[in-house]
């Protein structure tokens, strides 16, 4: 299974600007969905809304949300609820416990890897990881023009 293809927003972010990504092949706009941001779920738990309140604006000024993305977001910001409150319990139930075996890890331990793991996933697919942030920052255009750079 290869990379999981990024949106031609984020592409183009990155990119070399008229349209073009990193190496400077032409970025397929794909179809004209309207851009702008889902409605919350009214199921999200306090932790997973705040969540959603706090990276939709930012993904919205980018172009990057359209309402069919309501699924994936919400997934996201629910991985993010299991991850807090899994890192929140171990903080002060501990990272082991005893059994009859003798002392395990505590089952929070997987609860918290796991959903730390959905939740990188599925912040790479709305560029929320910070080497995702790196791409952006270096492909954003600031209006300033560097005739220095000899690849800009």
């Amino acid at each position: 299974m290869g990379r999981t293809a990024q949106p031609a927003a984020l592409r183009l972010l990155k990119g070399r600007g008229d349209g073009k990504d990193a190496a400077g092949r032409t970025v397929n706009q794909g179809p004209a969905f309207t851009r702008e941001p889902p409605a919350a779920p009214t199921w999200l738990n306090r932790e997973a809304a705040a969540e959603w309140r706090r990276v939709v604006p930012g993904l919205a000024r980018l172009g990057l949300l359209k309402p069919e993305d309501r699924a994936a977001l919400a997934a996201y910001c629910e991985a993010w609820a299991q991850f807090v409150e899994a890192t929140r319990l171990l903080k002060t139930e501990g990272l082991t416990i005893e059994a009859k075996q003798g002392t395990l890890p505590h089952p929070l331990v997987g609860i918290q890897r796991a959903a730390g793991r959905e939740l990188r996933a599925w912040a790479a697919h709305f560029g929320l990881t910070p080497s995702t942030e790196q791409a952006l920052a270096r492909g954003a255009d600031d209006g300033k023009e560097d005739k220095d750079n000899p690849f800009a």
